[in-house]
């Protein structure tokens, strides 16, 4: 069915200014199951950029299938908000923005979603030489203080960046505020951490823990983690997953890979349980980014180190 819909856009911004002749045809090959991302090619051929044509098929799907929205499922494990993107059952891409983004594994409980080229190798390889002169050894929460401590459970270096810090950085948030549907206030800063050979983090939560004396000062005013959005900045040579100890899953580290798992309780009935796999060859970069209930205000709260 798929044909190019010969629509050159003039300015098109909301589906309201769209050709019905154009919207038919994306209608068309969504209920013919076409692929989303042939659709956005053969647009692209016709002069559209794509992120108009990503943004105009979603508007499209969105009003054509009225049960399109979050996926339904999540509902029944998560009874509160979390980070999650828009995608019908089955979905092979969704809308980040300013491109579209391949999905190649979901999960319902843990809550997790594969994302495979959510970062372009340049962004991988800018985001690294940013932080490279900045990177220092890694700690974790101090369960009683709710401040930072350095200890053999972790075995990197790494660093933050502020929120909008660098154009890139500030690009790559609006991407996951977008593709998400969370607000780029209601998360903490970008880290990216450095894993040499031999180097792991043992399974831990991203969450605060409720029972630890800590955890008040730690949620100050921006409220708990409610999701993690982990992207991977190179490829190691052997090892450097991610494991799920309590679903039995790994994710393969793969450059401009990223992997969302969220938490709309801290609860390990989550299943969220998880650890940085030692990099048995080579290194390991990676970026994280958490999620927050509300707006993130770092003044007199210590900085939360994974």
């Amino acid at each position: 069915m798929l044909t190019s819909p010969n629509l050159i856009p003039d300015g098109v911004q909301s589906l309201v200014e769209i050709d019905p002749v154009l919207t038919r045809w994306i209608a068309e090959n969504a209920r013919a199951g076409v692929d989303p991302g042939a659709v956005v090619a053969a647009m692209r051929q016709a002069g559209w950029a794509e992120a108009d044509a990503a943004k105009v098929i979603q508007d499209v799907v969105v009003q054509v299938f009225p049960g399109f929205s979050r996926n339904p499922f999540v509902s029944t494990v998560h009874a509160h908000p979390i980070p999650e993107p828009l995608m019908d059952s089955g979905s092979s891409y969704v809308y980040a923005g300013d491109k579209m983004v391949e999905v190649v594994m979901t999960s319902m409980l843990p809550r997790l979603v594969v994302f495979d080229g959510f970062l372009s190798d340049d962004e991988c390889d800018g985001l690294i030489e940013l932080a490279r002169p900045r990177m220092e050894r890694s700690g974790v929460i101090q369960p009683v203080t709710g401040g930072s401590e350095i200890n053999d459970v972790r075995t990197s270096t790494g660093m933050f960046f502020q929120l909008g810090e660098q154009e890139l950085v500030a690009r790559i948030e609006s991407r996951i505020a977008c593709m998400l549907h969370w607000p780029v206030e209601n998360g903490e800063g970008i880290q990216v951490l450095n894993y040499q050979q031999n180097a792991e983090y043992k399974p831990h939560q991203d969450f605060f823990d409720p029972a630890d004396v800590g955890t008040p000062k730690s949620i100050g005013l921006a409220g708990q983690r409610v999701g993690t959005l982990l992207m991977y900045l190179n490829t190691p040579e052997r090892g450097g997953g991610t494991v799920f100890p309590d679903a039995g899953l790994e994710v393969h580290a793969k450059k401009g890979r990223a992997v969302l798992f969220t938490y709309d309780q801290p609860s390990p009935m989550k299943k969220t349980l998880h650890g940085g796999a030692p990099v048995l060859q080579g290194e390991k970069w990676s970026a994280t980014k958490w999620m927050r209930q509300r707006a993130f205000i770092p003044q007199g709260i210590p900085g939360p180190r994974r």
